[in-house]
């Protein structure tokens, strides 16, 4: 494992509790401090759940109300409201945290299984036998021999460049201050995200966790890091008392939108940014990483055990790419329409985009364009309706099992599992036989588990016309047994 930020030590975990020895390598010799990430939805947690961390990550994070559009002058004109209760992936649809504190958190729970993080070291070459690594500080050069090799080190992967990679454009550029602040008492906020619509400045501000805050500015062409960061006290005057913030750290980032060509050379294969990067305005980008890594740790594990064949890999690109890119062009769309635009443009989009968002089920439609569902394959049933279920993710409601309260994936395990409202069909019954699947029942016999729940299931089955369906490890329904 090339990387060890969130996603690198996320996958590294899931392979660790799959039976994979792992090795993780880092160029910093400590962690490294700077918060970047701030936000992960109900499903990332999901993925955080599967290592055990979630209820740590809880307790560093907390549920964000939603998000407000502002004009020039602050005031409201539409607001996406979320509900801070479990969602549809059985945790807040939107949490706020700092990177650091999810950081500390991982290493932690993943260093108890596979010790720790090698510091301090930089990949020079890699091949099918293992990767070549320098030591930055005596200049030590070392073979380290491995089955598999990952790159998740970042925008600037070493692994995408030696595996010739090369980032494919989707036609977004835009460079922003972040500002990342400390306040004990920055007055009440609303608990959400507020993004300013305003062509001149475009801005974010979100409170964080305790007295953290981050703040973004877009900048203009010709504008530097330091010209606008001397500006300071006067961009955060309407948010903050005069001289109440302590800016912990001001860097310009430019936010991009780019995908990977090639995400697998063998068994060298990117993960998170090193394959793909999107602009922050669907709070995507660190999500997008962990569902890399779901998607890919039980694969490798299983190929890695010789229960499939090297083909199983090939399906991570082909499955993962099209959803990224689906992802990140929507935050394209949405950040165009947030922050784009003259002043005629804007004054036009503040009552048009106002009235669409009053529309009911219009957030839903805003980012159907982040919802996961995978294309046909050998391992994805043929979808012949949108509302089919094959390559959709099941949901996670709490269900009731043998006298305790749990979130259903605790029940489904971490292989294969067979859920029914009704018994699977012949064909289905050998497919999840010859994965090891087990068993979970809505109702009667004969099952591993027999769980209740708030109808939730039986209501997710019943709309995807399926009476029962096949589950990979990362959840995503792999086929059907139709529903009568």
């Amino acid at each position: 494992m090339v990387g060890a930020g969130p996603t690198g030590l996320t996958v590294a975990g899931l392979l660790a509790r799959l039976g994979v020895s792992v090795t993780v390598l880092d160029r910093y010799p400590q962690p490294y401090p700077r918060p970047r990430a701030v936000h992960l939805d109900g499903e990332a947690v999901r993925v955080l759940q599967r290592l055990g961390v979630h209820e740590r990550f809880a307790a560093i994070s907390r549920p964000a109300t939603g998000l407000r559009l502002l004009d020039a002058s602050l005031r409201p004109f539409a607001t996406f409201r979320r509900d801070t209760g479990p969602g549809r992936h059985g945790h807040p649809d939107a949490n706020l945290f700092d990177q650091p504190d999810l950081e500390a958190v991982l290493r932690e729970a993943v260093g108890r299984e596979i010790g720790p993080v090698r510091g301090g070291v930089e990949v020079t070459g890699v091949d099918a036998g293992g990767v070549v690594t320098r030591h930055t500080a005596t200049g030590r050069v070392e073979r380290i021999p491995a089955a598999a090799v990952l790159g998740c080190d970042g925008a600037d992967s070493t692994v995408r460049s030696l595996i010739g990679s090369r980032m494919r454009e989707l036609g977004f550029t835009q460079r922003w201050l972040v500002v990342d602040l400390r306040c004990p008492d920055a007055g009440g906020t609303w608990g959400g995200v507020d993004q300013v619509c305003d062509p001149r400045r475009a801005a974010t501000f979100m409170h964080l966790v305790g007295d953290r805050y981050r703040v973004e500015f877009r900048m203009h062409d010709g504008e530097t890091d330091a010209g606008l960061a001397a500006r300071l006290p006067a961009l955060l005057a309407p948010w903050f008392p005069p001289g109440a913030p302590t800016v912990l750290r001001s860097a310009g980032y430019t936010f991009r939108a780019q995908v990977a060509d090639r995400w697998r050379a063998g068994r060298v294969l990117l993960v998170g940014d090193a394959a793909h990067l999107m602009p922050p305005f669907v709070g995507q980008g660190l999500g997008a990483g962990l569902g890399d890594a779901h998607n890919l740790a039980w694969k490798l594990a299983t190929v890695l055990a010789g229960r499939a064949d090297e083909s199983l890999l090939d399906t991570y690109q082909a499955e993962r790419a099209p959803h990224v890119e689906a992802t990140t062009r929507t935050a394209v769309r949405v950040g165009r329409a947030m922050t784009g635009g003259n002043g005629l443009l804007a004054a036009v989009r503040r009552p048009v985009v106002g009235g669409l968002l009053r529309l009911p089920g219009a957030e839903a439609r805003a980012l159907s364009g982040t919802t996961t569902r995978h294309p046909p394959g050998r391992w994805v049933d043929r979808r012949t309706r949108r509302s089919d279920l094959p390559g959709t993710v099941c949901p996670q409601p709490f269900v009731d099992v043998d006298g305790r309260r749990v979130r259903l994936d605790d029940v489904l395990g971490p292989g294969f599992s067979l859920l029914c409202a009704a018994p699977a069909d012949g064909a289905l019954a050998r497919r999840a036989r010859a994965v090891g699947a087990r068993t979970v029942a809505l109702a009667g016999s004969g099952a591993d588990r027999v769980v209740t729940d708030d109808g939730t299931l039986r209501e997710w089955l019943a709309g995807g016309r399926a009476a029962a369906v096949l589950l990979r490890p990362d959840r995503v329904v792999m086929g059907v047994t139709p529903g009568r």
